[in-house]
């Protein structure tokens, strides 16, 4: 294990294209402990701060985690999400997709508080409006991976079950619809990616500058008017969203049916 001191890339970089190889082959395995940290400086013959910065970026990148008293390990595999519109509904009416069996969802908190920007503006209702939020909290055996919320306006949840602090044993847009009347008809999804809130990185146990993804779920009546509004926020490094779709076949009366996006 060597690194180049005249190479224009920083020591800490090349030990990290060593080590990110190194994962990849196997030759550390999802759980594995790594070598300490004075014990990789010394492989490297650097300082142990030059590892220190190695380290750093990987957990970033979602290749590794630290759990204090014990050591650095590799990260298990990344967690897949379909929890795009028709994920979270699944194919047919009253389908529920489960979570995998290693994931784990926890009720935090339910009350009313005060909307955020872009749940007021979902809603179209003036920011800090006082709406009813459940948050919850996404767990696998060792780590948290996602933070999230559902809000309603007051108008439909007061007084009902979605305001008190219970599970349903149903997916949540079943009790919705029972309480409120109303029927999902549409959502919209909207993902961003950005640096997490210090309450997120706490939550999620991450560094303040690991990256998140950070999803906005708007889900519509039949007259196209919100019923929930839902947030979710995952570890960026360590998820990957997957859709799969048909892609339609041309039609002969049609050469070019879809032009492509046009920038204007």
């Amino acid at each position: 294990m060597t690194i180049n001191p005249g190479a224009a890339e920083f020591p800490h970089r090349q030990i990290a294209a060593q080590l990110r190889a190194q994962i990849r082959s196997g030759r550390w395995a999802p759980g594995e402990r790594l070598p300490s940290i004075p014990a990789i400086a010394q492989m490297y013959g650097v300082a142990k701060q030059t590892v220190q910065r190695t380290i750093d970026q990987l957990r970033v990148e979602g290749l590794l985690i630290t759990k204090p008293g014990s050591g650095t390990y590799v990260r298990g595999t990344r967690r897949k999400l379909n929890r795009l519109s028709r994920g979270r509904y699944g194919a047919h009416r009253g389908y529920h997709s489960d979570l995998a069996a290693r994931y784990r969802q926890y009720l935090a908190e339910v009350g009313r508080a005060p909307a955020p920007p872009e749940v007021a503006d979902a809603f179209g209702v003036a920011d800090g409006t006082e709406m009813v939020v459940r948050r919850h909290v996404v767990r696998t055996a060792d780590a948290p991976v996602e933070v999230g919320a559902s809000w309603f306006r007051t108008s439909d949840a007061a007084g009902t079950s979605l305001e008190r602090r219970e599970a349903f044993g149903r997916p949540l847009y079943q009790e919705v619809e029972e309480v409120t009347g109303r029927r999902y008809v549409s959502a919209t999804d909207q993902i961003t990616a950005r640096q997490p809130t210090r309450e997120e990185a706490e939550i999620l146990e991450i560094r303040p500058d690991t990256p998140v993804l950070h999803l906005l779920h708007v889900a519509y009546d039949a007259d196209h008017r919100p019923i929930e509004v839902a947030q979710a926020t995952w570890p960026g490094p360590m998820t990957a969203l997957t859709e799969e779709y048909r892609v339609p076949a041309p039609r002969p009366d049609d050469p070019d049916p879809d032009p492509g996006l046009a920038l204007a």
